[in-house]
């Protein structure tokens, strides 16, 4: 009964073990994708790729479907003056990445995924279209906020939806069907009492109209 759904996995370092705490873009998609898709968190704090790549076919067994698709966000920039105040201690070294060592970075990773013919999310610039990024995007410097997050699903969403045409079975969440959306006699009591109503479509409890 619970199979048959696609399933998401996010993996990466702390921005990803991140996403669901405090309004993060992980719990944003749990929510888009309820009832139609399973979200899974594969975050890790404090790994870089050469860690990563230690438990790649752990994660990824490589009886993977033929389905399986890849979706690369790049790293997001940078409020460098946040961040050092942030991680000031003695038990870590100083952190030496600045946003254009990040800007440097990513630029490399959207290239080398369109080279590949990857889907790409290019966080680096996204972000930095709003004026005021570097306050409203970030909790610590580098971890996202809520306003940061947002900007990460509506990337991820527009990837999906431009997808549509390319990847079947399509993962947009639109276009994905609602698990047990049938009436039921057992649905909620109308107000006029004689009938039932059947929630199983409503995103009223979203403070973003998602598309």
């Amino acid at each position: 009964m619970l199979g048959g759904r696609p399933v998401f996995v996010l993996f990466g370092s702390s921005i990803v073990q991140y996403s669901f705490s405090n309004g993060g873009w992980g719990a944003a998609l749990a929510d888009i994708y309820a009832r139609k898709a399973d979200i899974l968190l594969r975050g890790y704090i404090g790994w870089n790729t050469r860690r990563a790549l230690q438990v790649m076919d752990k994660v990824f067994p490589k009886s993977l479907s033929d389905k399986t698709r890849v979706i690369f966000l790049s790293c997001p920039p940078l409020n460098e003056e946040m961040l050092r105040a942030s991680t000031s201690s003695s038990i870590l070294s100083e952190i030496e990445r600045t946003n254009e060592t990040c800007r440097v970075y990513s630029d490399a990773c959207v290239a080398l995924c369109k080279e590949m013919k990857l889907k790409v999310v290019d966080l680096w610039h996204a972000m930095q279209k709003r004026e005021d990024w570097m306050t409203a995007c970030f909790t610590d410097g580098l971890h996202l906020s809520e306003e940061g997050s947002n900007i990460v699903v509506e990337e991820i969403l527009k990837v999906l939806k431009e997808a549509d045409d390319e990847w079947e079975p399509r993962l947009h969440w639109k276009a994905l069907p609602t698990e047990f959306v049938e009436d039921s006699p057992y649905d909620l009591v109308s107000s006029a009492g004689d009938t039932t109503v059947n929630p199983s479509e409503w995103t009223i409890h979203r403070k973003i109209p998602w598309d």
